[in-house]
């Protein structure tokens, strides 16, 4: 509101207030939601294998701080991601999980992706670039 105040004051133009109010809460509520994507690990099957758990809302804004989440190290040779409880948005963040297939793969372990439902494949389909699995 104070945004939309100033910016309408110092315009004498309502709409540009009103946009620059709009603007500024997106850029907070992204920032907000951002945070709210979490990784677990659920499972470990056998002494190879270790499962994990995606869990949020996955757009731009998150899709930063998922390759991070992930434990690149314990040495599992299979990683299987599932995706369940996760809504992919855009192509950030199947470019986001393309990084977290490579540092696994660039470390010799087998990724699977599990769970993707279908606004979420769409998304993988649209970007060509997560490997389906």
């Amino acid at each position: 509101m104070v945004v939309t105040v100033v910016a309408t004051i110092g315009t004498h133009n309502l709409a540009v207030g009103v946009g620059a109010g709009v603007v500024t809460s997106m850029v907070f509520f992204a920032r907000r939601v951002a945070h709210f994507t979490e990784v677990i690990a659920v499972d470990w099957p056998d002494d190879d294998t270790r499962v994990y758990s995606v869990r949020g809302v996955l757009f731009f804004a998150s899709s930063n701080d998922l390759v991070y989440q992930f434990d690149y190290s314990g040495g599992p040779k299979r990683v299987v991601i599932d995706l369940s409880d996760a809504q992919i948005y855009d192509s950030s963040t199947v470019a986001a999980l393309d990084a977290v297939v490579k540092k696994y793969e660039d470390r010799g372990v087998l990724v699977e992706i599990i769970g993707m439902n279908e606004p979420s494949q769409r998304w993988h389909e649209l970007s060509g670039s997560l490997n389906s699995h």
